[in-house]
This record gives structure tokens, sequence and C-alpha cells, in this order.
């Protein structure tokens, strides 16, 4: 009987649902530096989990939900850059769904 794993969950800030960890981005706060977002999902830092949707994001932003989850201010540039980057984390994710289907 083959063994049934865990799997972890996380709350999205933007939207607020609870959601398998591989299906959400994480928005990671290093020690040193500006926030970004952690593909791998292993960068060391205060993490923040986002539906890599731009409406979940939008308004993660505009209620301040990422700042307050990764206790530090933001600037703009760092939140466009983030932005920008949303579409390299829906295609990493669909890549990851299609190897798990493999």
């Amino acid at each position: 009987m083959p063994k049934t794993r865990k799997v972890p969950m996380r709350m999205c800030v933007g939207c607020r649902e609870m959601k398998p960890k591989r299906e959400l981005t994480r928005v990671v706060k290093p020690a040193e530096g500006d926030a970004h977002i952690d593909l791998k999902g292993k960068a060391p830092g205060r993490g923040a989990y986002v539906c890599p949707q731009e409406e979940c994001f939008r308004k993660a932003r505009k209620s301040r939900a990422l700042e307050r989850a990764l206790e530090c201010a933001i600037s703009d540039e760092v939140f466009q850059a983030i932005e920008a980057q949303i579409p390299q984390a829906q295609e990493a994710l669909a890549r990851q769904a299609q190897e798990d289907e493999a």
C-alpha cells in the first residue's frame, strides 16, 4: 500500500485562500537586499506567497499585505520587478505541472 504524502498548504496574501505550496509564487525578503520572486521556493529569508495571477498580486499590493507579511517597506521599483516576473512564474508552474503528470 503506497504511503500518501502530505501536501504542504500556504495562504495567498492577496485572496487569502489556502492552496498547495507548489501552485503559489513565493516572494522572499532576504536579510540583505530587496524583495524578489523565489522561483525554486528555497531562497533564505522571510517569504510570503501569492497566486501567480496579476489580480492577486495587485490586491496584495493595494492592501499592503505583502509588506506586512515580509515585515518591510517595498519600493515601487521592486513591486514593478516582481510584477514583471509573474509571467515567468506562471510558465515555471505550468512546466512543473506537466512534469508531475508525466
